[in-house]
């Protein structure tokens, strides 16, 4: 069963998206290497914004990327063809009804997608399965509620909560990051442990400011703004100065903080 997506599936989201992935490598995947012959399993690969990365981190892990859109699969395809990867194959599936067999995979991979479920520990526990024993799973998400910025703007931040309702309106919870080491908990990891991953951007940083607070966050907030006032969520004229006060942070005397969260947990013997 396909599940909303909040964002939309369209040219200007998957160049977002794309934006992002090329922002954040370094802060958030630095760390993300796979040793060789080892099957990794990346859920909800969306467009491949990710998954590019992920196989040029680990040349010769095998990377089963996966997605419930086959129109995200197709771009990612030819994501991956560009790009010249050749340890990547992709596959459209459902994670919750994934068609491997238990203890296939080595190692499990899932970012900014549990923001998106409505039953994301059942689909942790659905992972699990086919997870082998001592194998890892890394989930990568966000969390709006640590954002914040200078100037400080109440119209700014009721847009970003315009954003939160929608998503939550959609089966989802965009500050699932903060509830990542419990999630996991429950669906039976061991050994989980959670790394924030803070994005500071001021004027000394241009190509954060460009690619994340503009970009990236900005572009994110300002894309919900038909759906935001098609459901009465916030004024036009109000939701509309918050977008440039978002942006107005990316000026010279302008911050913007943002809290990405990594976890990593282990499938234990029983």
């Amino acid at each position: 069963m396909k599940r909303p997506y909040v964002h939309g599936y369209h040219p200007r989201e998957n160049v977002r998206l794309q934006d992002q992935a090329s922002t954040l490598v370094q802060l958030l995947h630095h760390d993300t290497v796979y040793p060789a012959g080892s099957r990794v399993l990346e859920a909800g690969c969306g467009v491949a914004a990710q998954t590019v990365t992920l196989a040029t981190n680990s040349p010769d892990a095998l990377i089963t990327s996966v997605d419930i859109s086959e129109v995200s699969i197709a771009e990612a395809r030819k994501r991956a063809a560009d790009a010249g990867l050749a340890n990547v194959q992709f596959q459209q599936a459902d994670i919750f009804d994934l068609p491997f067999a238990s203890e296939f995979f080595d190692h499990v991979f899932i970012c900014f997608v549990l923001e998106h479920l409505s039953q994301p520990e059942e689909s942790l526990i659905a992972l699990k399965r086919v997870l082998k024993k001592n194998g890892t799973i890394t989930v990568i998400e966000g969390d709006h509620g640590s954002a914040y910025f200078y100037p400080e703007s109440d119209a700014a931040q009721r847009a970003i909560q315009c954003q939160v309702e929608l998503q939550k309106r959609a089966g989802g919870n965009a500050m699932i990051g903060r509830s990542l080491s419990p999630l996991l908990r429950r669906a039976g990891f061991d050994a989980v442990h959670v790394s924030p991953r803070m994005v500071y951007v001021d004027s000394g940083k241009p190509e954060l400011v460009d690619g994340f607070t503009k970009k990236t966050f900005t572009a994110m907030i300002e894309g919900v703004r038909d759906s935001a006032l098609g459901a009465g969520l916030m004024e036009r004229d109000l939701f509309d100065q918050g977008i440039r006060d978002l942006y107005r942070t990316a000026e010279d005397d302008g911050v913007f903080c943002y809290t990405f969260l990594e976890a990593v947990g282990k499938k234990g013997q029983t």
